[in-house]
């Protein structure tokens, strides 16, 4: 990832968080469980309120004094499953699964933009979208975990 401006950068960042919302709201309409429709509208307000960070730091607002940075666990579960495509329709378990490789790709492109990011601010801002990414993800592991346990798998 080579981009020309600081502006650029952003940019791409919003657009990342635009495609997540667009899942979250696509995955929450096609989910039949309330619990996992519950939790898929709720990653999409997560991720409008990362896209609204990160417009906001395009207009110089710098809002990140009061955040409180916690370690988050890692399962690891979506460092061993293949990637996926999303199909309209497909199995509860499969959106999962695509949900937790795509909170991966965001955790990590965030921490590498905080670790090449040479403005404080920003690095700041990347390393708390990261662990906001690193929440949903843990989230997603877990519901995956209670949800094959409860198939049987």
């Amino acid at each position: 990832m080579n981009f020309k401006s600081f502006e650029e950068l952003i940019r791409f960042a919003i657009d990342k968080e635009q495609e997540a919302i667009d899942f979250y709201e696509e995955a929450s309409k096609q989910e039949p469980y309330s619990g996992g429709k519950t939790t898929f509208k709720e990653f999409a307000g997560e991720e409008r309120k990362h896209r609204a960070l990160l417009e906001g730091f395009l207009k110089g607002e710098r809002k990140l004094d009061a955040y409180i940075f916690k370690w988050i666990p890692d399962m690891k579960r979506s460092d061993y499953m293949v990637d996926l495509s999303y199909k309209k329709g497909m199995p509860y378990a499969d959106i999962l699964r695509l949900a937790m490789k795509r909170e991966e790709k965001a955790l990590k492109l965030y921490n590498d933009l905080a670790a090449k990011s040479q403005e404080k601010d920003l690095a700041q801002m990347f390393k708390m979208l990261s662990q906001e990414e690193a929440k949903h993800k843990l989230k997603l592991e877990t519901l995956y975990d209670d949800y094959v346990a409860k198939m049987g798998d």
